[in-house]
């Protein structure tokens, strides 16, 4: 039963979504713990050991989300939320006729009833050549200049109809964001994507 499922959860909160295809969207963020890949430019890196983080039953955490809002998008990232099985989760939420966002760097299986497939690939640990066919969007963070190649090599992987995106990592927006522009002029199939939430101040 999913009452018996407990997952650990870093945070949780009704915000917008900040980046990507759904930027701009109201969306229930809910954050799991556990990470296998460590990003050195990691903005949560706290969300990495999972073993430091609560654990909630799923009927806890849909209960977070229903008492925020009564339709729309619920988030789940991490940390590498596919760490976890989210079939109970998924379809506890589902069952309230929420819309299931996963973030993910896919280097796990997926698992549960996802609605929209964000791949973010992390040259730190390639992923699963699954999460390349499940993939709605590909949002590529651009830390150097040979991240650009790379994209280029991740979306020739993808299924077609995916979106491509390419993301200034934070430290380093200034120096990333006019490369990428230049980028998306030559290569109109990707699109910039900025986390507007950190430039409003909200979750």
């Amino acid at each position: 039963m999913t009452e018996q499922k407990k997952l650990p959860v870093m945070e949780h909160f009704h915000t917008i979504q900040g980046e990507g295809f759904h930027q701009g969207k109201a969306a229930y963020f809910i954050r799991l713990a556990g990470c296998d890949v460590g990003c050195v430019w990691c903005d949560v890196k706290e969300s990495w050991d999972k073993n430091i983080h609560p654990e909630y039953t799923i009927s806890e955490i849909t209960a977070w989300v229903s008492a925020s809002m009564k339709e729309g998008i619920v988030v789940i990232t991490g940390g590498e939320p596919l760490l976890h099985d989210l079939e109970p989760l998924t379809k506890a939420l589902k069952e309230k006729g929420f819309q299931i966002h996963l973030e993910t760097s896919g280097t796990q299986p997926s698992s549960g009833n996802i609605d929209w497939y964000c791949l973010s690939p992390k040259k730190f640990k390639v992923p699963v050549e699954e999460s390349f066919k499940m993939a709605d969007e590909l949002k590529v963070i651009v830390y150097h200049k040979s991240d650009f190649q790379w994209a280029i090599e991740m979306s020739q992987k993808t299924k077609k109809g995916c979106r491509f995106y390419l993301q200034p990592e934070w430290s380093k927006a200034s120096e990333m964001t006019p490369m990428i522009v230049e980028f998306i002029k030559a290569n109109p199939d990707w699109t910039l994507s900025l986390q507007i939430h950190k430039y409003i101040h909200v979750p």
